[in-house]
């Protein structure tokens, strides 16, 4: 036998996160299992470059709604490398600097499957394929094939089957601003930090 350390794999949960809410908590938990990750880590997004408008919550609430969100779980961690950073959130910069902090660890970078099918058009798509693997989480319903990806997106494609979670942190922001109900929708500490703080609140 070796003596040399495991490599430790790692899932890469990104995005806004305003606010994190039970269908981020699902997709992780479905791609850690699937995977055979040793934990998952959510990094919010600083101003994600898909997105016009950057985020409604402020860096340190959407930061403090990650942590409480998984603090029931010890697979789970927040890494704000990308809020500490600032301004536009590449994902092949921030991975980059993940490889070069930790390189006993084997990163996996956790898409929906319908992201997967536009990986090739990402910021510098063929450097980021050979940072990290992906993991795409296929819906209930979903067409994705991984046979119709691009030769090089396919290679570093796990597809996993995933439930079908309708919840979105649009919604959410839109409930909250009409004075709706948001429990069930988030962890219940979210929904007491959201009311708490005004959080989206006549937005």
């Amino acid at each position: 036998m070796g003596n040399g350390t495991a490599r430790r794999n790692i899932g890469i949960l990104g995005g806004s996160f305003d606010p994190v809410h039970l269908g981020h908590l699902i997709m992780a938990e479905t791609a850690r299992e699937a995977a055979g990750l040793d934990e998952v880590w959510f990094v919010p997004a600083f101003h994600a470059p898909h997105k016009p408008e950057p985020p409604v919550a402020a860096p340190d609430q959407r930061l403090e709604m990650v942590k409480l969100a998984i603090r029931g779980n010890p697979c789970f961690r927040a890494e704000d490398i990308e809020l500490r950073i600032g301004g536009t959130s590449y994902t092949v910069d921030t991975m980059r600097r993940l490889v070069e902090r930790h390189p006993a660890a084997e990163f996996h970078f956790i898409v929906g499957a319908d992201m997967a099918e536009t990986l090739h058009t990402w910021h510098r798509a063929e450097e980021l394929l050979q940072l990290v693997k992906f993991i795409a989480l296929r819906r209930p319903g979903s067409d994705c094939d991984p046979q119709r990806l691009p030769e090089m997106v396919r290679r570093r494609v796990d597809v996993v089957d995933a439930p079908l979670i309708g919840i979105s942190s649009s919604d959410i922001r839109r409930r909250v601003a009409e004075g709706k109900s948001v429990r069930y929708l988030v962890p219940d500490d979210i929904y007491d930090y959201i009311k708490e703080n005004r959080i989206y609140v006549g937005t």
